[in-house]
């Protein structure tokens, strides 16, 4: 009588967790980690040791906030895209879907969700992409649709500025100086005082002042949003 033939054990899918929160990656490890088919093979707090680590284990996929202890998630995903190309990149975060997916799908993530939309929604995104496709919302999945097809044309408001001037933006609208900018993004003050510039032609603002109103404005609805 001939043995049964022992049934093929499939292989997890590696996920990796890149957040600066530890409540947040403690949350997402274990609710990965209810699921049979997925494992958590890392976390990170910050861009540069994420990187290092992703180049490492190679996993399936990374989960990447937008905001992280240093660095930035968009940058990481173009870095992740050169040194870990076999990898996926979903986008969990808090920040406005309306502000970042494009973005995000722009820097060669794979999708965006965010963090109030729960567990369930999570796991659906997460299968999703490692199936090989792209999550946003519906609302946000109409939206790209028209702006990656050109039906939509960029106008004057903070969607026309770069990832590298929606940043300093960003910093300039928390308050920091040019110096101080130039530092958190490793670079000179003369380029930081460059996306100055650019920043004040696309938003259509004369002068300094105006423009940190301008942000000043932005980050504090933000926050109220």
């Amino acid at each position: 009588m001939s043995a049964k033939p022992a049934s093929k054990r499939v292989a997890k899918k590696r996920i990796f967790i890149v957040d600066d929160h530890p409540m947040m990656r403690d949350g997402l490890v274990q609710l990965i980690s209810r699921e049979a088919e997925l494992t958590v093979c890392g976390e990170a707090e910050d861009a540069a040791d994420a990187l290092a680590q992703i180049e490492k284990e190679k996993p399936d996929l990374a989960l990447v906030d937008i905001t992280l202890r240093s660095g930035n998630g968009l940058e990481l995903i173009k870095d992740v895209q050169l040194r870990a190309p076999a990898t996926a990149v979903l986008v969990i975060s808090m920040h406005d879907e309306s502000l970042y997916a494009e973005r995000v799908l722009r820097a060669g993530g794979r999708g965006y969700i965010m963090k109030q939309e729960g567990g369930k929604k999570l796991m659906a995104a997460i299968r999703h992409v490692l199936g090989g496709g792209t999550y946003v919302s519906e609302t946000m999945s109409a939206k790209i649709l028209d702006i990656f097809s050109g039906r939509r044309a960029e106008g004057y408001s903070v969607e026309a500025l770069t990832d590298r001037e929606f940043e300093v933006f960003q910093l300039i609208g928390q308050g920091f100086s040019t110096k101080e900018i130039a530092g958190k993004l490793h670079v000179s003050a003369k380029t930081v005082e460059v996306h100055r510039v650019n920043m004040k032609q696309k938003l259509k603002v004369n002068t300094a002042t105006e423009l940190i109103h301008f942000a000043t404005r932005w980050v504090e609805s933000q926050k109220r949003g």
